[in-house]
C-alpha cells in the first residue's frame, strides 16, 4: 500500500500552522450581531417572572428573548428530550440560561444582561446522588424512573450468587471516580444567520451536525430542510460538543426574529457550565474467583451523578457495565446501574464514555486479587482473556482480540517482571488493561439507514472530491477519508478534495462519538472509492485493449500489471470514463450488523469490533508531601491496522495525557455556599487557571506499541484509537501508587492529601486504604434474565414481556425511541 500505514502529515495541518483554519469564532459576516445568555444564580428555583423591559430600551439592543420563546423542549436522546433552550418555569442548576440579549457588540448585550429583573423561588437544592435516592420532593424533573432518578437497570446473565457461593474467594470493593471535563481549546461558539432563499444556516462547532440539525428543526419548529448545519473544524471536543446546545438554538432563533446573523461565544466559565463531562460514579464491585484467580462471577453496582438534565443519560449508565465482559471471560455477571438527577450542570459524555469508571474498579481489584493469591498481575490477565470471535455472557459478539500482544509487549518493555516490586521505596509500577467499542452498534434514534455515507465526485481534471457528514474535532477523520479514497485509487492525499460536516451538501454521517469515524466512514469511503475505480477500469481497459481485472491504480496512473509500462494517467481514465458515461459519481453506505443482544438495554455495547489497550505506567511518589509523579508510561493498543503512525501515535499519547489528569488532578467539584451567601451549590473551579490539569511539564516519556491485527470489519483492518487508550492510565497509576509505597487509593483524582492519608493510616497499623467505605441503598428493580450462550441463551431476556425492538416504548409520541 502507497498510503495506508505510511507516516505523513495530516491533510489539515498546512492550514492549522498557518492559522487560515476558520472555527466557529472566526465565522464573521457583515451586519452580524451577537448573543448573551443571562444564566441562573441558583441551582434550583423556580421563575416566577422575568421583567426585560429595561433591556429591550438599552443602547445597541435588538433583541431579548425568554424561555416564553422556546415551547418546544428538545434533547439528544429520543428518551430524554427534557431542555428548553431557555428555561421557561423552573431552573435547575448554578448557569442554567433564564434569557438571552442580542445586540450590536458583546459588551452591549453583557451590559444589557444586568438590567434584566428575575424573580426566583428558590428550592431546596439536590447535591448528590444520595441525596436524590432519599429525597422525594422536590423533583428536578417530572419524568424519570423515581422522584429524582433518571435512570435505572438491572442485568443478571446467568445465576451470579450461585457462582459466588461456590468460588474460592470473593473480593468486594467500593470505588468512587470523580468527575470532571473536558477542557477543549476552543470554546463553543455558533454563528447563525438567513441566506439569500430565507433558510437559515447555522455555523457550529459540533461533533454531531446531523444530531444538532434534527434538534434545532424540532425546537425551532421549522422543517429540516430548512436548516443548514455546518460543522467547523473543532479545537478539541472528547464529547463536550456531542449534545445540541442552547447557544445555538438561541442564536439560530435570533437569526430568524432579526433576519440578521448572530454570534454566541460561551466564556470558558461558560463552557464549565455546559459540562456533560464525565460523571461521577460510585461502584460496589463483588468478584468471585477459583484457587487461580480464575473469574467465576462478578456482581456490579454503579450509581452515577448525572447532574441537571438527560443528555446522554440513558446510554452513559449502560455503559457503566456493558464492557465489563469483553476484555476478561467472565462466566456469569449481574450489572445495576442508577442514574440520578442533582442540581449540578449536566454530565454527558466524555472520552470514553461511560467505561472508564467501571474499568477503573475492575482493574485495581484484579490487581487486588492478585496480590492476595500471590499471583503475577500481568499472568492473571493473560489466563483469562476473553476469546477472539467469541459472545460474551451478555451478548456483546468479539473479533479480532489482540490484548494478550498488548500486554506482552508493556511488560517486556517497561521490565516488569524484573522491576515490579523490587524498586525502591517510592517508586513503582502498576499495570492495568482496557477496551472499548469501534462505533456504537445502534444510532441514537433507532432507523434501518446507514451510519454514515461517502460521495465522491470525479471530475476531468483528474480531482476527486469526496462528500462525507464526518466532522473533524482534530482526532483526524478527514486524513482518513483521503487517505482511504487515495488509497484504493491510486492517488496522493492532496489529490482529494474534501467536503465534510455540512448538512446540505454530505451524505449523513451521524458524528464524531464513539470512536466511529474512522471504521464507519472509512467503509463508506472504500465501497464508494472500488465502485469509481471499477467504473474507471472499465473505460480504461477498454482504450487499452486489455481486460479490466488487468489493471491496477498507484501512483496516478491506471496500469497493466503485467507491463506496467503500458498504461494512462488516472486523469486519462477520468476522461475516458467521462466521455462514456457522463458525469462521474459514486456512493457508499456502511450500516453495522445486527448485535446479538436482543434484549431491552442491549442497544448498548454492541460494536462490530472492539480495540484493547495495556499500559504499565511508573510513579515516584514522595512520602513526606504524598506528591505522585509518573515519569514513563509504556502503552500497547490493539489498532488493528495503522492508517497513519504520526495521527495514530498522538491519539494514543493524547489518551495517556487525559487518563493522567483524571488519575492525579482533574475533578469537576462544586461547594456549597454559606447561608449568608444564598446556600447555593456551586462550581468551586470554573476557571481554565484554577481547574488542574497536566502541563507539558507534568507529561511523561510514552512508549508506543501498535499491536497490528487486522480486523475483517475494520477499513484496511483498522480499529479505534481515539478512546481505548485513556481507559487502562487510571488504574494503572493507582496500581503502580500501591507497588510504590504500599497503599491503595480506591478513587480518582489520586491527590496528595489521599496519598498522605492512607501513609498516615498504614503507619498506625490500620488499613493502608483510602476510598469510599459504604455504597447507598438503591430500589433496584427486577433483574431482565439474560441466559449466557453457553447455559442456552438466545440473545433474549426470559423474562421480558415484549422483546421485539420496534415494539419499545419511547417518552414521546411520533419519534423512534433509542433502544436502551
Amino acid at each position: 500500500m502507497k498510503v495506508v500505514g505510511r507516516a505523513r502529515r495530516r491533510v489539515d495541518a498546512r492550514a492549522k500552522v498557518t492559522g487560515q483554519t476558520r472555527f466557529a469564532d472566526d465565522v464573521a459576516l457583515p451586519r452580524m450581531l451577537y448573543g448573551k445568555l443571562l444564566r441562573s444564580p441558583h441551582p434550583h428555583a423556580l421563575v416566577r417572572a422575568i421583567d426585560a423591559s429595561a433591556a429591550r430600551a438599552a443602547p445597541g439592543v435588538h433583541l431579548v428573548l425568554t424561555g416564553a420563546d422556546f415551547p418546544v423542549p428538545y434533547g439528544i436522546m429520543p428518551v430524554s428530550q427534557d431542555e428548553y433552550a431557555l428555561c421557561r418555569d423552573k431552573v435547575r442548576y448554578v448557569g442554567d440560561p433564564v434569557a438571552a440579549v442580542v445586540a450590536r457588540s458583546e459588551r452591549s448585550a453583557a451590559d444589557a444582561l444586568d438590567l434584566i429583573r428575575v424573580s426566583y423561588e428558590p428550592l431546596a437544592t439536590i447535591a448528590s446522588p444520595a441525596e436524590a435516592l432519599r429525597t422525594a420532593e422536590p423533583r428536578i424533573h417530572d419524568y424519570g424512573e423515581g422522584p429524582n432518578v433518571h435512570r435505572l437497570a438491572h442485568f443478571a446473565f446467568g445465576d451470579v450468587e450461585a457462582a459466588l457461593a461456590g468460588a474460592e474467594r470473593v473480593f468486594e470493593d467500593v470505588f468512587f471516580y470523580e468527575g470532571n471535563t473536558h477542557l477543549p481549546l476552543e470554546q463553543h461558539a455558533t454563528v447563525a444567520a438567513l441566506d439569500a432563499d430565507g433558510r437559515l444556516t447555522l455555523w457550529s462547532s459540533t461533533q454531531t451536525p446531523h444530531y444538532l440539525h434534527r434538534e434545532a428543526a424540532r425546537a425551532l419548529s421549522l422543517p429540516a430542510h430548512r436548516i443548514r448545519v455546518i460543522a467547523t473544524p473543532n479545537g478539541g471536543g472528547f464529547g463536550g460538543k456531542s449534545d445540541p446546545f442552547n447557544h445555538e438554538i438561541v442564536a439560530a432563533k435570533a437569526a430568524l426574529l432579526t433576519g440578521r446573523p448572530v454570534k454566541i461565544t460561551l466564556t470558558r466559565e461558560e463552557v464549565f457550565y455546559a459540562h456533560r463531562g464525565r460523571h461521577p460514579v460510585l461502584m460496589r464491585l463483588r468478584t468471585g474467583v477459583g484457587p487461580d484467580g480464575a473469574i467465576a462471577a462478578m456482581d456490579l453496582e454503579t450509581l452515577l451523578d448525572g447532574g441537571a438534565y438527560g443528555s446522554y443519560g440513558p446510554a452513559s449508565t449502560l455503559y457503566t457495565g456493558q464492557l465489563q465482559t469483553v476484555t476478561y471471560h467472565v462466566p456469569r455477571y449481574r450489572f445495576r446501574a442508577c442514574r440520578t438527577f442533582t442540581n449540578k450542570p449536566p454530565c454527558g459524555p466524555k472520552r470514553g464514555h461511560g467505561t472508564p469508571q467501571p474499568r477503573f474498579a475492575q482493574e485495581v481489584q484484579l490487581d487486588k486479587i492478585a496480590v492476595a493469591l500471590g499471583r503475577d498481575p500481568a499472568e492473571l490477565r493473560l489466563q483469562q482473556l476473553a476469546p477472539a470471535n467469541s459472545v460474551t455472557a451478555n451478548w456483546l459478539r468479539i473479533g479480532s482480540m489482540g490484548l494478550r500482544a498488548c500486554i506482552e509487549r508493556v511488560v517486556e518493555g517497561s521490565g516488569w517482571r524484573e522491576r515490579r516490586g523490587r524498586l525502591p521505596r517510592g517508586r513503582g509500577l502498576g499495570l492495568a488493561c482496557s477496551s472499548y467499542l469501534c462505533g456504537a452498534g445502534l444510532p441514537i434514534y433507532w432507523n434501518e439507514m446507514p451510519h454514515s455515507g461517502v460521495q465522491l465526485q470525479l471530475d476531468r481534471s483528474g480531482r476527486v472530491t469526496a462528500f462525507c457528514g464526518a466532522t473533524e474535532i482534530g482526532q483526524g477523520s478527514d486524513d482518513v477519508l483521503a487517505a482511504i479514497v487515495a488509497e484504493v485509487l491510486g492517488l496522493g492525499t492532496d489529490d482529494v478534495r474534501l467536503v465534510t460536516g455540512d448538512t446540505d451538501l454530505t451524505p449523513v454521517d451521524l458524528g464524531s462519538y464513539s470512536s466511529r469515524v474512522t471504521l464507519m466512514m472509512g467503509n463508506a469511503a472504500i465501497q464508494a472509492a472500488e465502485r469509481a475505480r471499477v467504473i474507471l477500469a472499465e473505460a480504461a481497459a477498454r482504450k487499452l485493449g486489455l481486460p479490466a481485472v488487468r489493471l491496477a491504480f498507484a501512483e496516478r496512473r491506471v496500469f497493466d500489471v503485467e507491463n506496467p509500462s503500458a498504461g494512462m494517467t488516472f486523469q486519462e481514465a477520468v476522461v475516458a470514463a467521462e466521455a462514456e458515461h457522463g458525469t462521474l459519481g459514486t456512493t457508499g453506505s456502511y450500516r453495522p450488523p445486527r448485535s446479538a443482544a436482543r434484549y431491552r438495554g442491549g442497544g448498548v455495547g454492541p460494536s462490530v469490533a472492539y480495540s484493547y489497550s495495556a499500559a504499565v505506567v511508573e510513579v515516584e511518589v514522595d512520602p513526606a508531601t504524598g506528591w505522585v509523579r509518573v515519569p514513563k508510561v509504556w502503552i500497547g493498543h490493539d489498532i488493528g491496522r495503522v492508517l497513519n503512525p504520526v495521527l495514530a501515535r498522538g491519539q494514543v499519547e493524547g489518551g495517556v495525557y487525559m487518563g493522567l489528569g483524571e488519575a492525579l488532578m482533574e475533578e469537576q467539584a462544586f461547594r456549597r455556599l454559606p447561608p449568608r451567601l444564598s446556600a447555593a451549590l456551586v462550581h468551586k473551579i470554573p476557571s481554565i487557571l484554577e481547574y488542574k490539569s497536566p502541563t507539558s511539564l507534568e507529561m511523561p516519556e510514552v512508549v508506543t506499541y501498535f499491536v497490528e491485527d487486522p480486523d475483517p470489519s475494520g477499513p484496511f483492518g483498522a480499529k479505534e484509537v481515539g478512546q481505548g487508550p485513556l481507559l487502562p492510565i487510571a488504574p494503572a497509576v493507582a496500581n503502580a501508587v500501591f507497588d510504590a509505597v504500599g497503599v491503595r487509593v480506591d478513587q480518582v483524582p489520586i491527590t496528595p492529601e489521599l496519598v498522605l492519608h492512607g501513609l498516615d493510616a498504614k503507619a498506625k497499623g490500620k488499613p493502608a486504604r483510602v476510598g469510599p467505605s459504604s455504597f447507598p441503598a438503591v430500589p433496584w428493580p427486577e433483574a431482565l434474565v439474560v441466559p449466557p450462550p453457553w447455559e442456552g441463551g438466545d440473545g433474549k431476556a426470559t423474562n421480558e414481556r415484549d422483546t421485539s425492538r420496534d415494539a419499545l416504548p419511547t417518552h414521546h409520541s411520533g419519534t423512534a425511541g433509542v433502544k436502551v
